[in-house]
């Protein structure tokens, strides 16, 4: 039997929204470490389910996967101390040179992603040099029909204007070159997480993403 995440988890994080200051954290420590285990203990149900599907995922520890909660405020304007979400990554980070699947537990927020995630400037470049020379593979992944449904586009944000030095403007991969991440969003809905089914279905969606994942990993091979 899969673990499955609590309704408690969420009752945490929303009550941590509220009050997000070092006094109440403190006083309600209990409360986190019971929602972190969860969320431990689904994770490694969900790795071990992925893991069926892409071998790599096996090496991942769920406790390590899971992003601290502190807020790293030392340059930020925003100095609340606390994130209200836990998330995970599984094999997906900022600035990674590999194509990886993130999960992220956030009452009404709750989204997955997968991809290469703001890469660094030559992990950038050969990407690009892939998608230029082998477009239509990259299309064909894109318009796989479950894929596509789940995922219309590529995320969008920083997109440059011009399409960047050293590609031609006619390339007909011209709006992916102008990409800086190269990652798949899908929105989930509180009770897609809470049910007990949320691990097998979390699991197929991850699976629509192999591909695209596979594709993005082929210049690093």
């Amino acid at each position: 039997m899969s673990a499955t995440l609590s309704p408690k988890t969420f009752d945490f994080l929303k009550k941590l929204t509220k009050n997000n200051n070092r006094e109440w954290f403190n006083e309600n420590k209990n409360l986190y470490l019971e929602s972190q285990q969860n969320v431990i203990s689904f994770l490694e149900d969900l790795i071990n389910e992925m893991a069926d599907f892409d071998e790599d995922l096996r090496k991942i520890d769920a406790k390590k996967s899971l992003f601290r909660i502190y807020r790293d405020t030392r340059f930020s304007k925003d100095k609340i101390p606390y994130k209200t979400n836990f998330g995970a990554s599984l094999g997906m980070g900022k600035g990674s040179q590999k194509g990886g699947y993130y999960l992220h537990l956030e009452p009404e927020k709750s989204f997955i992603a997968g991809g290469i995630y703001m890469p660094e400037s030559s992990v950038l470049k050969e990407l690009r040099k892939e998608i230029s020379l082998y477009g239509d593979d990259f299309i064909k992944i894109l318009n796989n029909k479950e894929f596509k449904k789940h995922f219309p586009e590529l995320d969008q944000a920083d997109k440059l204007k011009k399409v960047p030095q050293g590609f031609e403007k006619e390339d007909p991969m011209a709006e992916y070159l102008k990409l800086k991440n190269f990652i798949v969003v899908y929105n989930l809905k509180d009770e897609e997480v809470l049910n007990e089914s949320s691990i097998k279905n979390l699991t197929k969606l991850f699976k629509l993403m192999k591909p695209f994942n596979d594709f993005l990993n082929t210049p690093f091979l």
